[in-house]
């Protein structure tokens, strides 16, 4: 079978067709490894596939035969980050549920690698509408599964009422924290705030 030098050992005596190369996934995981940290280090706008390249360890062509170019990258791993999504709490209450999600999702926007992307990305988004449609893809789907779930389960056992408004639970359950976190770039959340917000989500959620 026919593989690129950058990614495999000698080739073998018999060669497949020309066009049947199969892409090693360990090659395809480290370049995406090598993407977050170019990102963190130097920004969208500085970012190159010769960057990436060495990162990762592999040659300029393995990169291309997976994306053609850097935008094509980095949508694909932003929408990659969409499907991944978050674990869905399940701990038997509405204010539980929110307080277990937003100690998970507050150690990953403050990841130091996370805290450097995003506002990055949400700077180039004013420029680029496809890495704009991209991010508010992975954003939005990120959380819209694992929210609807909480509320689905909060209505089941009668903590908010039926017919709720799951895009305004949405933004209700998400918009604080990513508020605190990613915009305003708080360096540390104050003692009991995860729970406060959690208490306070459930309020305003059981006022809908």
């Amino acid at each position: 079978m026919t593989t690129n030098a950058d990614e495999s050992q000698p080739r073998p005596r018999r060669r497949a067709p020309a066009g049947a190369a199969v892409l090693r996934e360990d090659v395809t995981e480290a370049i995406r490894a090598a993407v977050f940290e170019e990102l963190a280090a130097v920004g969208y706008a500085r970012m190159s596939i010769e960057g990436i390249a060495r990162r990762a360890g592999v040659g300029k062509t393995a990169v291309y035969r997976r994306w053609r170019s850097k935008l094509h990258l980095v949508l694909d791993l932003v929408s990659a980050i969409a499907v991944q999504g978050l674990p869905a709490p399940d701990t038997g209450s509405l204010e539980g549920d929110l307080r277990l999600l937003y100690e998970v999702t507050s150690r990953a926007l403050r990841h130091p690698v996370a805290s450097q992307i995003l506002p990055d990305l949400q700077a180039e988004a004013a420029r680029n509408p496809d890495i704009a449609e991209a991010l508010r893809k992975a954003l939005r789907e990120g959380q819209d599964g694992v929210a609807k779930g909480i509320v689905t389960a909060a209505q089941e056992r009668g903590e908010v009422r039926p017919g709720i408004d799951h895009d305004l639970a949405l933004d209700l359950i998400s918009g604080p924290l990513y508020w605190r976190s990613v915009i305003i770039r708080s360096p540390k959340l104050p003692k009991g705030y995860l729970a406060a917000l959690a208490r306070a989500t459930t309020a305003a959620l059981r006022a809908l």
